[in-house]
Order: C-alpha cells, then structure tokens, then sequence
C-alpha cells in the first residue's frame, strides 16, 4: 500500500525547504521527506554567505527576509587572507555595507523549518529506490517499508541522490581536493590565539597547494576547514577515531607553517575527514515528465565560489515559482525551471572549479592577493 502526494520534496536541506515554503506562500502544500530522525538530529554548523543575486531572492520569494535579517552575524563580512608564515597580505573589515552577509546554517534552517506548516515534513524516511509509473507519476519507496506516489517528484537529496539516477547516470567525482574539518569551542578563552587569527569573520591561509579555510561562528567558537590537494585514498589511510594521530598525519602536510595556524589543528576538539565532489561542469539532462532536482542533486560543485547553499535556495524558489505559474501543467512548469537551471549551474560550477585550480595551484597565494585587491571582491568560500 503506498499514499499518494500530488507533490514530494526529496530531502530536507535548505533548498527542499525553500521550495517547500515558497509552495506554501503560493498555495500549494508539498510533501517532504528526509532521511534524517528529526530536525534535531545532528547539528547544522557552519557559516553561510548570502549572496544578493540569489540567496536573498529566494528568501525574499519565500517572504523570509526580514526574518533572515535578524539572525544575520554581524561582523560575519570581515575576511582575512594569510601566507603560510602567518603573514596578512589582505584584511577587509566588516563594514555593513556589504552584500554577502553571513548567517549560521543551523540559524537558517530553524527559520525555513519553522515557516512551513506542521506535519509538512515526514522524518526518518530513508529512500531505497524510485521509479517511473508513467504519465509523469513516480513511486518511492522506504528502508521503513513504506511507499509513496507522486505526480510531481523534487529531487532536493543532495550529492549523492537517490532520485537522480531517474534523470541522469551522472555521478560525482573527486576533485583533487580533500578537507579535514576541525572545531575549537569557546574560542576567546580556550584558544585566545587562534582566535585572534582568525579576526571577526572568514579567513583563508594558502600556500604551497593547500591552504586552511576557517570561520567565527555565532557561537563563539571556530570552523576550520584544512584543504589538501592529496589522492582519494588519502583520508582512508588515517585513523580519524585518534584525534592525536589524525592531527598529525594533517600537520605532517603543513611543516614550517606558522604555529597559529597549526593550531587550528593542532588544539581542535574536533576532527572530521570528508572528500570534496563534483558533478561534470555543464551537468544536465532531457526533460523527464514528472521529476526534476534541485541543489547538490542537480549540480553538487566545489564550495570554492561560495555558491551551494546560494544555488540551491534559489533553485528552490525558482522551481516553485514555476510550478505556482503554471497550474495545471506540470511539464510547462519543469521545462521553464530547467531552462534556466542549467546555464545558471554551468557559470557557478565552471566558477568553483576554476577557483579551486587558482587557490590551490603553484601560485595560489598570490593569485588570491591580486583577485582580493584589484577589484570588487566576491569571497571564495567553504559553503
């Protein structure tokens, strides 16, 4: 026995919520359905920037801006860039007046989680496989046992999609690029000197093809994200349950760099390995009647733009006002957000894998110093 939804949101990231909500303001309720227990199910961290192209319109859309404003981390705009010898060759300070400010995701997520009516998301809901029915309608089906159909089915499920593979045989791919990521709580008075590396905002050291890329959070402590340019094997070769050895298998990849931003490390009370992925750059596919993707799902790119969580909020909103402009006619609405969909991903993609060649080539240092002072800036990222 399988219920039916005349519209299902795979995942429950910021753009399925996106998308969720701005069906919500324009009358339409959707069905979401998330692989995670419950919103509390593990923790959402991590600094956002939102870009006024596209973040801030989907928020606007969902008739969420002035909610996101509140919740903004003031300062979040300032950015600092080092060499490896703990040399600042640029420091911009937070002025207010820029147009990308920063924002916790969990912060983020609460606020969209909190605008959608209760009961719109089903948690706990691990996808095991989908399948055309015909006519446009899909089946899905559950690890719990259960089923659902659809008439319209939003792949939101992020890099690794279950709903994907129904549209595309694409799959993501190494880039070369491994981060291990790493927190120091209560920055100020546990790691005053690390603290004071990094300033009020976001911050990048480079040098030699590998860099540490790191945030304030809201809360007080410290992300950090070390970047190595290293095989895909690489992190399987380390034992990430000895934070002691973890760390120096890291530090081993960072000899003669400043001790502050060894410490970043080196002091962390945290440590996590993940492997950076990407779909093909230009990653699209035919129109298929009754399913498309949205975010990660459609085009799950390096976060060295500063885009993900941009794009997929965006094509969320686009996704939904297409749908709302279209009563009635499923495929008009699919074909118009597609139409727009891919080139828009193709630029941000192309953009995120040339930044990565820039900051971790032979000359990333200098190359960053020069994109940072000869003009507008718009910040690479960790997104």
């Amino acid at each position: 026995m399988s219920t039916h939804f005349p519209v299902a949101i795979i995942g429950a990231g910021l753009g399925g919520l996106t998308a969720a909500r701005v069906l919500h303001v324009n009358g339409i309720e959707p069905a979401i359905f998330e692989l995670e227990a419950s919103a509390a199910a593990r923790t959402q961290g991590g600094m956002l920037d939102i870009h006024e192209e596209n973040g801030q319109k989907a928020l606007h859309a969902a008739g969420l801006y002035d909610d996101f404003l509140k919740i903004v981390h003031e300062g979040g705009q300032a950015m600092r860039l080092l060499g490896p010898d703990g040399t600042v060759h640029v420091a911009e300070e937070d002025d207010g007046t820029g147009g990308r400010p920063e924002v916790d995701r969990g912060d983020l997520r609460a606020l969209l989680l909190s605008s959608l009516p209760d009961g719109t998301i089903r948690w706990g809901r691990k996808v095991t496989g989908a399948r055309a029915l015909g006519e446009g309608r899909h089946e899905v089906t559950f690890a719990d046992g259960s089923a659902i159909t659809t008439d319209l089915l939003i792949g939101a499920d992020g890099a690794w999609s279950r709903i994907r593979p129904l549209v595309s045989d694409a799959r993501p791919a190494y880039t070369g690029i491994s981060f291990v990521e790493t927190d120091l709580f209560d920055a100020d008075t546990r790691h005053p000197r690390s603290a004071a590396v990094i300033g009020g905002g976001f911050f990048i050291a480079l040098g030699n093809e590998r860099g540490v890329l790191a945030h304030r959070e809201t809360d007080g402590s410290l992300h950090a994200y070390t970047a190595l340019k290293i095989d895909e094997g690489w992190l399987d070769t380390v034992d990430f349950t000895d934070p002691a050895t973890a760390k120096a298998a890291v530090l081993a990849h960072f000899t003669g760099w400043d001790e502050d931003l060894r410490g970043l490390v080196a002091d962390a009370d945290t440590i996590t390995p993940r492997r950076i992925h990407a779909l093909p750059v230009g990653h699209r596919w035919d129109r298929v009647p009754g399913v498309t993707l949205l975010g990660d799902a459609a085009h799950v790119m390096s976060p060295f733009a500063g885009e993900g969580a941009n794009l997929a909020m965006f094509d969320g909103a686009e996704l939904a006002l297409a749908i709302a402009a279209h009563p009635g006619d499923t495929e008009a609405a699919l074909a118009t957000y597609e139409q727009a969909l891919f080139p828009r991903s193709e630029a941000s993609a192309a953009e995120s894998a040339a930044s990565l060649d820039t900051m971790f080539g032979p000359r990333g240092l200098e190359q960053m110093v020069e994109f940072f002072t000869s003009g507008p800036a718009a910040q690479p990222a960790s997104r």
